[in-house]
């Protein structure tokens, strides 16, 4: 259950948290939750990228220390991703983990200067359905990720993991003091300690680091040819990256009620993935799975979880490694359960809202859904998801577009009203409304209940106008607005002859 705290914007901030012991303790709380489950992440990260485990944990530390203090969005959590795991490991494995860090450091670059280009104002085309099915596949994705540690397992994972739900369902009713998550943790591992119980724990997920994180620079010739092997990589590193982080920021705002400054955002990951390849990791993108563990479950809402959150990884991972791998992954599993179901939009699947909702949202919304979960990238499915959205509205606004005969001032001229929004996929079908062998010598087009948006219906109204010249009558348009007028009379026989 979310840790529910009724706190006035203003204390939000780093001063006010420091100055606030119960807000602080919150933060360092999270902290502690989130490190503990970003390891096995990490981890199994670093396997899809075909590098070392201390390469995705090292990453980790490095993404969220730096993200902390350069970032846009307080308490989100950037790390080690599937997504970027995903896009990195064909260069990992024909190339090695030198050119693999390379290409971090130039996605980073890229970052760094897609968002001071202004790529961040892009979000305000992503229409509420596809955050609708950005939020609802990511709640899929987070559950079907623990189905390998709940298949081939001992049975006693299964009342282990049963059990962790049941503390983390019951406890904030009793009290939110410490996080339930945490509780749950710290119980089901003193349980497997103290009764030797054979289960899966975080050190069967890979070898802990021992040894802090050394500077590194890729062993890589400075050639063209490198440039053409990992430019690629990194492009696609840089806008998935972008993508995922600006996405998340957007959901953490409307979990919040807060506003966050997506260029900061957008150039703060890059600086964060520079960072982390200099430092050997295989870079990052914000974690959607564990900010929600931040702020909807633990209740965070500062940069300083953020930062701890990293801090708390690199000691766990590095000075009390013995200790974590001894963590059950089924309490882990039980965290990101929770996870998933608190993160899905249920009110948006229920029937009634289905049946009240328009067929086009709904599909944009499943667009999203089924491609983000086939492709396991999110990138991937908001994108599909906008896509979608834009065809379906275009065709929506298309039919919207209407000419109807107004008037007829003398037996020589016929005044025709177009009304609607004019552009390319409603202006195509205008053509075809004109009445070019019946009508008189004076034809009338009035705009004044529309408006011109782009070269296609310029095009389109010299067509027609040249239509009617060709059966020797005249067409007058009238009614232009100042924005349709500039653009008409910029563009007007400038089309190809009417084509």
């Amino acid at each position: 259950m979310p840790v529910q705290l009724d706190l006035p914007p203003e204390d939000v901030s780093v001063r006010a948290a420091l100055r606030s012991p119960r807000r602080l303790k919150t933060e360092i709380l999270a902290g502690v939750v989130v490190a503990l489950a970003l390891i096995p992440e990490a981890i199994s990260f670093s396997i899809i990228a075909g590098v070392d485990p201390r390469v995705g944990l090292f990453a980790s530390f490095t993404m969220a220390v730096t993200i902390a203090i350069v970032g846009g969005r307080p308490a989100m959590i950037s790390a080690a991703t599937g997504a970027i795991a995903l896009v990195v490991a064909p260069l990992s494995r024909e190339y090695g983990l030198d050119y693999l860090i390379a290409a971090v450091l130039l996605a980073g670059v890229l970052q760094i200067v897609l968002s001071l280009l202004g790529v961040a104002k892009l979000m305000r085309f992503v229409p509420r359905s596809v955050m609708v099915g950005f939020v609802n596949a990511l709640a899929i994705l987070i559950f079907t990720a623990q189905l390998p540690h709940l298949i081939d397992v001992p049975v006693l994972v299964y009342p282990m993991v049963a059990v962790g739900l049941l503390i983390m369902v019951l406890l904030p009713k009793v009290t939110t003091v410490v996080p339930a998550p945490l509780v749950a943790i710290v119980l089901l591992t003193a349980a497997t300690v103290l009764f030797a119980l054979n289960v899966p724990n975080v050190g069967d997920e890979g070898e802990l680091p021992s040894s802090l994180p050394s500077w590194l620079i890729p062993d890589v010739p400075f050639t063209m040819d490198t440039l053409s092997i990992i430019a690629p990589y990194a492009l696609a590193m840089a806008l998935v990256g972008l993508l995922e982080s600006l996405m998340t920021a957007k959901l953490v705002d409307d979990i919040t009620d807060t506003h966050s400054d997506k260029t900061r955002e957008g150039w703060g990951q890059g600086i964060a993935n520079l960072v982390t390849g200099l430092f050997g990791g295989m870079g990052g993108c914000a974690m959607i799975g564990q900010t929600m563990i931040n702020v909807k479950v633990s209740g965070a809402r500062t940069r300083i979880s953020t930062f701890l959150a990293g801090v708390f990884l690199l000691i766990l991972v590095v000075g009390l490694g013995d200790v974590v791998a001894l963590i059950p992954m089924a309490a882990l599993v039980a965290v990101m359960i929770m996870v998933s179901v608190g993160t899905m939009d249920w009110h948006s699947i229920a029937p009634k809202t289905l049946r009240r909702m328009p067929r086009s949202e709904t599909t944009v919304m499943l667009a999203t859904v089924a491609v983000t979960v086939a492709t396991h990238n999110l990138a991937y499915g908001v994108i599909v998801g906008v896509i979608t959205a834009m065809v379906l509205f275009a065709r929506r606004v298309a039919h919207l577009t209407e000419v109807v005969d107004i008037a007829h001032p003398d037996e020589n001229t016929r005044v025709y009203a177009v009304r609607g929004e004019l552009f390319f996929a409603s202006s195509n079908d205008l053509i075809y409304q004109f009445d070019y062998v019946g009508d008189p010598e004076n034809v009338v087009i009035d705009l004044s209940d529309s408006h011109i948006w782009d070269a296609s219906t310029v095009a389109t109204l010299d067509a027609i106008t040249t239509k009617y010249a060709a059966k020797g009558k005249t067409v007058t348009i009238v009614g232009l607005n100042a924005a349709s007028s500039e653009r008409h009379v910029r563009l007007s026989g400038q089309m190809g002859a009417g084509h």
